[in-house]
């Protein structure tokens, strides 16, 4: 229904956008200038209502094409709300910068600005309910078994799986699989319900049908040499064609594309804090974050440094060697927390549950961290982050990269004071292996409000720790 007339329902959507600027932008004239709550006479000053309701030939279409620029009008029957949401909140954003700007330009000073204000709040708001009304109403009717998609799977393969498991956990979306088609694996297997349904090669008879609304080619890696043909086959039917790549049999992790001159490369790992801003921007974090920590905790370093002195003889601070970013060595330092050994003795394994070896005081200090407070110091000099994968022995490195796949990737950033595997319960004597799975996992999925979710349940739950002694 919805889907043979596409065009018309995205004319009205523009429509729909236009209708709820303009209503917002009277709505925010009405509040200011003519409600009960407002003690100014419209009639008075230096703008007259028309004056303001003459800016709506204006703002009404820059308001739209801002949305276009911010992707507002591509499909979304796959895309998370959430991201809409932030598209709404950053092309309203721009567009009161624009106002404010022209404003300046024109010198005009008596445009109201707080009405304007009303408006950006109106219009996010509105907006935002205009969006979730059509999905909510769009989800409603592919329940009923309208505006659905059908899509045909070219090729088996892991990717063919991975794609039948995300549409079959999201029948908001509207998709329908109606079977697969394969070479190597025999007609008749069933995946999830998607039935192998015959060769590659039927797809000269399926084509011509035209009951097909995609084509998603999931080849095996080992088939790629039939892509031309196949695509060169989608493309004379006429019918939208996607690709699907099979590269998780080559690299389990979050690959990205860039353009180089026109030849698309594909990068292996996203990693955000390689892009320059973030890395300041933690790096700007890490230096605040470790001087008020170090003011706030120097009445206990300094309890904390009586206590181990008083409590066995040799150092108040343990200097360990670490790897850090791009597996460089680097000195981690920690209040001591075990008799003095020595180095032959110190290398011969971590600490385990009851170890002979730590003092009572030390017990005390590992089982609250506060044993890692002079880490604030490695934050401080740069050599270690607030927040990242834990550092870890030169010769556990060379141990663990043989033995465990991507363990040299959390050396792509600054090892952390805490980390989303220790608040997770992943530290002491735990599986590395899952370790590094939440390591990678924070690597690839860094933004400055994980960090900070990550710092206050640190304070909440990453203190204590029943894997810490």
């Amino acid at each position: 229904m919805i889907k043979d007339n596409q065009k018309y329902f995205n004319r009205l959507h523009v429509v729909l956008d236009a209708v709820i600027v303009a209503v917002s932008y009277m709505l925010a004239w009405y509040l200011k200038f003519a409600s009960p709550f407002s003690d100014i006479d419209p009639n008075v000053g230096v703008l007259s209502m028309s004056t303001y309701f003459e800016m709506l030939y204006a703002i009404v279409p820059g308001y739209l094409i801002l949305y276009y620029a911010f992707h507002l009008y591509t499909p979304k029957r796959a895309t998370a709300h959430r991201y809409e949401i932030i598209n709404i909140f950053q092309a309203n954003t721009v567009g009161m910068v624009l106002m404010m700007a022209g404003w300046y330009m024109v010198a005009q000073i008596h445009f109201s600005r707080s009405m304007m204000a009303m408006f950006y709040g109106i219009n996010i708001f509105l907006t935002t309910l205009g969006r979730s009304l059509i999905r909510m109403l769009l989800q409603y009717f592919r329940e009923k078994g309208y505006n659905l998609k059908y899509i045909l799977l070219v090729g088996y393969s892991r990717a063919t799986e991975e794609y039948i498991n995300r549409i079959n956990t999201n029948p908001q979306w509207g998709y329908v699989v109606r079977g697969i088609l394969d070479d190597s694996v025999p007609s008749g297997t069933v995946y999830k319900g998607v039935k192998v349904v015959g060769s590659i090669e039927n797809l000269l008879y399926i084509l011509p049908q035209n009951k097909l609304d995609e084509i998603a080619i999931t080849l095996p890696l080992k088939d790629y040499d039939k892509l031309e043909h196949i695509v060169d086959l989608c493309e004379k039917s006429g019918v939208h064609t996607k690709f699907i790549p099979d590269y998780n049999s080559l690299f389990p992790s979050r690959p990205y594309t860039e353009d180089l001159m026109g030849l698309p490369v594909v990068n292996i790992r996203y990693v955000p804090l390689t892009n320059t801003l973030n890395w300041w921007m933690k790096r700007l974090v890490d230096v605040l974050v470790s001087l008020v920590g170090l003011v706030v905790a120097s009445p206990i370093m300094l309890i904390s440094a009586i206590a181990v002195k008083c409590s066995s003889r040799g150092p108040i601070i343990f200097k360990q060697e670490r790897i850090g970013l791009h597996n460089k060595p680097f000195q981690m330092y920690k209040f001591r927390t075990m008799e003095v050994q020595k180095p032959s003795a110190e290398k011969k394994g971590w600490t385990t549950k009851d170890d002979p070896r730590v003092t009572k005081v030390g017990k005390f200090l590992r089982r609250t961290s506060i044993d890692e407070l002079p880490q604030l110091f490695n934050i401080l000099m740069g050599d270690m982050s607030v927040v990242g994968p834990r550092p870890e022995r030169p010769q556990f490195v060379e141990q663990f990269k043989e033995e465990i796949p991507r363990y040299m990737v959390k050396h792509q950033v600054r090892p952390g004071l805490t980390g989303w595997a220790q608040i997770n319960g992943w530290r002491g004597d735990t599986s590395i292996k899952r370790r590094i799975e939440y390591d990678i996992f924070y690597i690839e999925n860094w933004t400055m409000s994980f960090d900070i979710k990550i710092m206050l349940l640190t304070i909440f739950r990453g203190f204590i720790n029943k894997n810490a002694y």
